[in-house]
């Protein structure tokens, strides 16, 4: 989820808090437990940090070893550590319960997202990633702020953030019952379809739908039970050549293929520069495919330059290359 929406999953856990006696009735630990709530529900995207380095180092780290299971089992422990510092009165088990319970929700609905975490690392490092929400639900976000500005307004935290998460559940079991169907209804639209991809966006009914046969590539759109795909790419086999073997060695290409489970292949020219293109068919949007990674090379097979990432225009990716096709 995006950090608006684990902040305000913070602060709600931090009034279902209120339904422990110890918590409701010590100031001091009220005080440190909601802190712990609203930290520990931004904790594990420390590693957003990494977009400081490169995208590449981003793309294979993000929502990885911050979000593992020794990382859920430590980050809890060092907040309650440095909450105690501040507050040395508070009861250090209540604090780590909820604390890491904070932590433990973050991890879990990014589970729910297309981009998924490694949650069961260090036991395995698949991605696991359940597609059913966008990485920014208006529902989810507006319905936490909703229950706030009720709590905030007199009503009984524990109850009214109750009835949320009671509301939510429902919410999701819902998102799982459409993408379902969908997938139901891409199998009988394309006979054949042995890899499907469903993805939410921020509208309830619109989801980005690819699917793969044997022989092509499918990329649309549906809405509700209707699909409509707009493109259909021939698959083609990726040559396996000196000029592919390098560009797959690129820290960039490297990454993006350790991401994406659905891409196509173009090899451009121009002049004495030769283009490996690897696209994201997951992601289509306005009839442009903004999810790509390309590396550029010289006519001996030395990288000359690399880029991989979300662009929406080919100028853009030309600025980020510091490359003129004239």
């Amino acid at each position: 989820m995006d950090t608006g929406t684990h902040l305000v999953m913070g602060i709600a856990l931090g009034g279902l808090a209120m339904a422990d006696p110890v918590v409701a009735n010590d100031t001091v630990t009220m005080t440190a437990v909601i802190a712990g709530t609203i930290i520990g529900s931004q904790i594990p995207d420390i590693d957003t940090v990494l977009k400081l380095r490169d995208n590449a180092v981003y793309i294979r780290h993000h929502r990885g070893a911050t979000h593992s299971i020794p990382a859920v089992l430590t980050w809890p422990l060092l907040l309650t550590g440095a909450l105690w510092l501040i507050f040395p009165e508070v009861n250090l088990l209540h604090l780590w319960l909820w604390t890491f319970l904070a932590v433990f929700l973050h991890v879990f609905v990014d589970i729910f997202n297309s981009y998924g975490t490694q949650a069961l690392r260090p036991f395995s490092n698949q991605w696991v990633a359940l597609g059913v929400i966008n990485t920014f639900d208006p529902i989810i976000f507006g319905a936490h702020v909703i229950a706030l500005m009720i709590w905030a307004f007199g009503a009984d935290p524990v109850w009214t953030i109750g009835i949320l998460y009671v509301v939510l559940v429902l919410y999701y079991l819902s998102r799982f019952a459409l993408q379902s169907a969908i997938k139901h209804a891409i199998r009988n639209t394309v006979p054949g379809a042995k890899e499907i991809f469903v993805a939410p966006t921020m509208r309830y009914f619109h989801w980005r739908i690819a699917a793969d046969t044997d022989r092509h590539h499918y990329v649309g759109r549906a809405y509700g039970r209707t699909i409509n795909f707009y493109d259909k790419f021939m698959k083609k086999p990726m040559p396996e050549n000196e000029l592919i073997q390098t560009a797959l060695k690129d820290k960039n290409l490297a990454a993006f293929v350790s991401f994406s489970p659905l891409y196509r292949w173009e090899i451009n020219q121009y002049g004495e520069i030769l283009e490996v293109r690897l696209i994201d068919l997951r992601y289509r949007s306005n009839d442009y495919y903004p999810f790509v990674a390309v590396a550029h090379l010289d006519e001996d097979y030395n990288i000359l330059n690399s880029y991989t990432g979300w662009i929406f225009s080919e100028d853009k990716l030309r600025k980020k290359l510091d490359f003129s096709h004239n």
